[in-house]
Formats: structure tokens, C-alpha cells, sequence
């Protein structure tokens, strides 16, 4: 059973920098793809940014481009989200996410984390 727990959320000023974590248990996560969403109230869940677990091939949202970095250790079966420059829409609960195959784009995730909150005030 895969299991994907979450860690590193918080609040902090805009401008500042959070990195969320993600480890991963359950499987070998090597022909996965994993990846970052979010979820602010009243608006629809989106992907933030997603890696490739076997060659680290990365891909980001516009939104984020630039200013987040998506990255995995593979010993340690854990994700990172590094986070900075932080703005206060980028307020969100993000939750980790993984899904067998090579693809960064798509969009159906099987295996979720119970997500974080991340909150960047003004």
C-alpha cells in the first residue's frame, strides 16, 4: 500500500520560503511520477509541479516557474517543494501525489497525501 505523508507547512511573510517534504513508502518508486498540487478555498485543485522518478525530469505550473523547485531523493524515497519568493496566492493547502507511468502532464494522480497548509501573508 503506498503511502505519501507531508511535512513543512506553515506561515510565513511574502517573500519568504517554505520547503514542503513528501515521503513516500509502500513500493518501489522507480517507473512513477510524482507531483505537487494545490488547492486554495473556492478554487479547483491544481498541479503545481511534478518529477519523474526515475531519470528527475521536471516540469512547473507558469504560476511557479521560477520561483519553486521540485526535486526527490531517491535513498530516501521523499519529494521536496522548495519554495521561495512566496506570494499571498500561493496560499493553499498542497498535497503530494504519485502515479504509476512517465508522464508530467497528466493530470489523475492515484496515491495522495493528507496535504498541508501553507498560508504566505501580506
Amino acid at each position: 500500500q503506498v503511502q505519501l505523508v507531508e511535512s513543512g507547512g506553515g506561515l510565513v511573510q511574502a517573500g519568504g520560503s517554505l520547503r514542503l517534504s513528501c515521503a513516500a513508502s509502500g513500493r518501489t518508486f522507480s517507473s512513477y511520477t510524482m507531483g505537487w498540487f494545490r488547492q486554495a478555498p473556492g478554487k479547483e485543485r491544481e498541479l503545481v509541479a511534478a518529477i519523474r522518478w526515475s531519470d528527475g525530469s521536471t516540469m512547473y505550473a507558469d504560476s511557479v516557474t521560477g520561483r519553486f523547485t521540485i526535486s526527490r531523493d531517491n535513498a530516501k524515497n521523499t519529494m521536496y517543494l522548495q519554495m521561495n519568493s512566496l506570494k499571498p496566492e500561493d496560499t493553499a493547502v498542497y498535497y503530494c501525489a504519485a502515479r504509476a507511468g512517465s508522464s508530467l502532464v497528466a493530470s489523475l494522480y492515484r496515491y495522495w497525501g493528507q496535504g498541508t497548509q501553507v498560508t504566505v501573508s501580506s
